[in-house]
């Protein structure tokens, strides 16, 4: 009995994906739960596991983009391992390697052995080629000594540090069994070097569009006000150190921004509700967004059921969140069901910002840079670490009213930090 491998359902507006690697061959013995492949979306890469015990056969191809319940292998279950498929299995492996002559060597200089992974990614291979590279020369870096995309850029920003590149023959870039097309020789002059052309990732160009299609779908109006973060930063900098040694992770601004936004949500339902068509839902639970950047671009992991988390669980599940994040681990549940997002600029010096919201979230909290301002206080001039915040929100839902409203009582808890623990 055969078992079909579907891409399942990764997550809101996620409908397709790239096979980035096959972590088993066809026609390998895979058990129950032991992951098959890796798959990139425009939220993350993801690996999907066996559903069942079997021999692997591979219907789609390492570098095909696949949608969502798309059929890309089938597991047939009491079958031997290396044994042939049926002669109706629509089998689909990637093209053999082309020959081509290749000037021979000399006995002394052995040649370099290809990477673990001889077929490179999508965004690898155009990499390759355009620059007319070799890729048995670049050191690997990657899970299993794959090549990354990261690799190739150190690769050629060396070469350009050292005035010369390494260009390949196109025969060694058809050894990894993709031709690469003739390059014309380019013309010299004033402009030569002006410029560099790098193909977007995948993931990049999904962002791309989700970003204007929030744009297009939503009207997404912002609204500003800032906070005096004295007393935030003097609670934490006194129990900073218990904190880490009760909980295992540091006190950041995070929970204490968190615990603000969820008491605010809960006075202002509306903010934490999303459109579906013609109906307003309103979410009985705080799902957290937590905006993480990383290198293959922003994502947004889910806090879920933040709304029923302490101080140290929400710092916890934070920084589990971002560190599987970093190292394109998380989960399609880490990345499902949020229904607030807080997004952190200050991070990278941001002073003022306008986020983006995440569909189908209807809100979105910008936080940025803490900086000492002179304010005035009870008519008296006074220096205070001051953070602007950011509300953008989708005006077919939320009005202008209700959106000031929402920020207001962010600002006073956190300028009040007791009211966090009295839930207040």
């Amino acid at each position: 009995m055969a078992v079909e491998v579907r891409i399942p359902t990764l997550g809101e507006s996620v409908t397709e994906g790239v096979i980035v690697r096959w972590i088993k061959a066809d026609g390998d013995t895979v058990q129950a739960d032991e992951p098959l492949l890796e798959l990139e979306t425009d939220k993350a890469s993801v690996e999907i596991p066996a559903e069942r015990s079997g021999v692997l056969r591979i219907l789609k191809a390492q570098g095909a983009t696949v949608q969502v319940g798309e059929v890309v292998a089938r597991i047939e279950e009491g079958a031997q391992a290396g044994k042939a498929p049926a002669a109706k299995t629509e089998v689909q492996p990637p093209p053999p390697p082309q020959p081509s002559p290749t000037p021979p060597r000399p006995a002394s200089v052995p040649a370099p052995a290809l990477p673990p992974s001889a077929i490179l990614s999508p965004a690898v291979r155009r990499l390759v080629e355009e620059h007319a590279l070799d890729p048995r020369r670049i050191a690997a870096s990657g899970r299993g000594g794959r090549l990354t995309k990261s690799d190739v850029l150190t690769h050629l920003e060396q070469a350009k540090a050292a005035g010369a590149a390494a260009p390949a023959t196109p025969a060694s870039v058809e050894t990894v069994g993709h031709p690469s097309p003739a390059v014309a020789p380019r013309p010299t002059g004033a402009g030569d070097g002006d410029e560099e052309r790098v193909p977007m990732t995948h993931l990049r160009q999904r962002i791309a569009q989700r970003l204007v299609q929030a744009q297009h779908t939503a009207a997404i109006l912002t609204t500003f006000n800032e906070v005096d973060m004295s007393a935030v930063m003097e609670l934490r900098a006194h129990h900073k150190a218990r904190f880490a040694e009760v909980h295992g992770v540091s006190l950041g601004f995070m929970s204490f921004f968190a615990r603000a936004c969820i008491g605010a949500l809960q006075d202002l339902p509306i903010v934490n509700a999303q459109i579906d068509g013609a109906d307003i839902v309103y979410k009985k639970h705080v799902h957290l967004g937590i905006a993480v950047g990383t290198e293959r671009g922003l994502v947004v992991p889910v806090v879920h059921d933040a709304d029923q988390l302490s101080f140290g669980a929400i710092e916890q599940e934070i920084a589990r969140l971002a560190e599987l994040a970093r190292q394109g681990k998380l989960s399609i549940h880490d990345l499902s069901g949020g229904t607030f997002t807080i997004s952190n600029g200050g991070v990278y010096g941001s002073l003022l910002s306008t986020p983006i919201l995440n569909p189908p979230q209807s809100a979105i909290l910008g936080m940025h840079k803490i900086e000492k301002r002179a304010v005035v206080i009870n008519d008296a001039v006074v220096i205070r670490p001051m953070m602007y915040l950011a509300l953008s929100y989708d005006h077919r839902l939320i009005d202008g009213e209700q959106a000031v409203t929402f920020l207001v009582h962010v600002k006073e808890r956190l300028e009040d930090p007791t009211r966090l623990m009295f839930e207040i």
